[in-house]
């Protein structure tokens, strides 16, 4: 059976390229008109432009979510324009790649505004009209909220925070909105960039062999999990996390 979101309005966060994109194109075609919100202008005017291609209803809000006020107006945006909220995806997220010792509380800081404090923010500030649309909020978190690679600490305690935060929501804004949470493992998003940096991926056998179910996970692969998330089929599903990894977390390992 074929989900229909027609008639309903998606925000969704970091859309302008990867998974957010792909999320955005995946609801859109179910029937939603989408928010893509993104940093970038660039990014947000060519997603807002391929989505309308496709058919989307969809409006470009350039937007820092890390800075609460943007993230607010980012909803204020949305709702002066379709006058309704059913679907928030917090998909914005971002990293950094330093040495443990080199981490400054400002780059601590960033990484916690944007991967936590703006779910947060926009689930607070969308609330009203998602309880009124008896919809539902999805998070991306990530496998680097349960397992960890050296020097990933502010992204994975951004992440851990964001799937408690889940659970939280799910509680305060029961019965009335169904709070869920994603975890990607290795996603490959090439082709999911701005249409001027698409590229072929380039991965090796070994990439996909390392994963259970045989191959490196797509942004498809996520954007399915979330429009069942938020479709009436997901409607006993609250307070939980999927953890969308090909079984990578799952799998022992052992040196030989």
């Amino acid at each position: 059976m074929s989900t229909s979101l027609r008639g309903k309005l998606a925000l969704v966060t970091g859309a302008g390229e990867g998974i957010g994109r792909a999320i955005a194109m995946r609801l859109g075609e179910a029937g939603a008109a989408v928010a893509v919100v993104e940093i970038d202008a660039d990014s947000a005017k060519d997603a807002e432009a391929e989505l309308r291609e496709h058919g989307v209803d969809a409006m470009a809000v350039v937007a820092d979510v890390g800075d609460p006020a943007q993230a607010r107006r980012a909803v204020d945006q949305a709702l002066a324009r379709w006058h309704r909220l059913d679907i928030l995806v917090n998909n914005a997220g971002i990293g950094i790649h330093a040495p443990f010792e080199e981490i400054t509380v400002e780059q601590w800081d960033r990484v916690l505004a944007v991967n936590l404090r703006a779910p947060f923010i926009l689930a607070q500030a969308s609330a009203p009209h998602l309880r009124r649309a008896r919809g539902s909020i999805v998070n991306i978190a990530s496998t680097r909220a349960f397992m960890s690679e050296p020097n990933t600490e502010p992204y994975s305690a951004s992440k851990g925070g964001l799937v408690a935060l889940t659970h939280a929501l799910a509680i305060t804004l029961g019965p009335h909105v169904r709070v869920n949470c994603i975890s990607p493992g290795w996603i490959e998003t090439s082709l999911w960039r701005r249409r001027d940096r698409r590229r072929s991926p380039e991965l090796r056998h070994v990439d996909h062999a390392q994963h259970p179910v045989g191959r490196v996970g797509r942004p498809e692969d996520v954007a399915a999990a979330c429009l069942f998330l938020v479709s009436d089929d997901a409607g006993f599903m609250t307070g939980a996390n999927v953890v969308l990894d090909g079984g990578m977390t799952v799998k022992m390992l052992y040196e030989p």
